[in-house]
């Protein structure tokens, strides 16, 4: 599911800021940035959102910001030195005053650089990014929860229809016998009666027969029912610690299998205008679940 969340934690002269996203997609595919220096605790974030999500395409940002410190910085001598010995071959050529500030040469290009943090340093500053990865996630779920709960809404409803269309195909079944006893009887009595032959019922009996059981879809109806019962029992029961995403997921497929062989057994073309509603249902219900986790 969709969603987003932010925090940012302040503590012990750092500050970090984490955001988070994501969008639909039936794996789990994380990224992540960090600042520079801190690609350390990158594993460490990474299992805090691995702990927390299963499903989605996942994008993250974690900025680490310390207050200045002389030790973050370092000032390259070397091209310090050679400032100073083209300064001083300059004024001496130009006859000017030979004094410099030292502010004026710490701000000269490549005379200073910030130095990347030390594993200590790093070290220090992973309970502020752990606490505020924990608070972005958390934002996140409180978003995904909500989108949720609309989601079952939707799905409930669809279950319902799904439900209602099956029931629809399971009255016509006796009626799809019926019709084809009658168009058996007509044609085969037209036949007969042109080869002035009698008509025999045990015959007829015995070909409507072997046609009730070649389109025979009580197994399947069964089955059916069966896996929107258990459909929307997973969507009230209490979460399981590896979520109902992936059993939702399973449901949807048996419940495809069944109807396809719904509609190369029933031979109707009334059955058939079902097939294809519960099949478009069925898409969308296995669109959505997809994205549960």
């Amino acid at each position: 599911m969709t969603g987003f969340g932010g925090a940012t934690v302040r503590e012990n002269g750092v500050s970090v800021f984490a955001e988070i996203k994501t969008v639909n997609n039936r794996y789990l595919k994380f990224s992540l940035r960090t600042t520079d220096g801190y690609g350390v605790l990158e594993p460490v974030i990474e299992n805090l959102v691995r702990e927390t999500l299963r499903r989605g395409t996942v994008t993250m940002n974690v900025r680490v910001l310390r207050e200045d410190d002389a030790a973050d910085y370092e000032i390259n001598e070397l091209l310090l030195t050679r400032y100073l010995q083209q300064l001083r071959r300059l004024n001496a050529k130009l006859g000017l005053d030979d004094s410099f500030s030292p502010t004026q040469l710490l701000t000269l290009p490549g005379v200073t650089k910030g130095s990347i943090p030390s594993d200590d340093k790093t070290c220090l500053v992973r309970p502020a990014v752990e606490m505020a990865v924990k608070k972005a996630l958390t934002e996140l779920q409180t978003m995904r929860q909500n989108e949720g709960a609309s989601m079952i809404t939707d799905l409930c409803e669809n279950n319902r229809l799904l439900i209602e269309l099956i029931g629809k195909v399971v009255l016509r079944v006796p009626e799809v016998a019926e019709q084809y006893r009658l168009r058996l009887n007509e044609r085969i009595g037209k036949i007969m009666a042109e080869q002035n032959l009698p008509l025999d019922s045990s015959d007829l009996i015995r070909e409507i027969a072997l046609f009730v059981d070649r389109s025979d879809i009580s197994e399947e109806t069964v089955r059916f029912k069966s896996h929107t019962a258990q459909f929307n029992a997973a969507l009230w029961e209490e979460i399981p610690k590896d979520g109902c995403g992936r059993r939702l997921d399973f449901l949807t497929q048996e419940m495809f299998r069944e109807v396809n062989t719904i509609g190369s057994k029933a031979n109707d073309a009334e059955i058939t205008k079902l097939v294809v509603e519960l099949k478009i249902v069925i898409e969308r219900i296995r669109e959505m679940v997809q994205n549960v986790e």
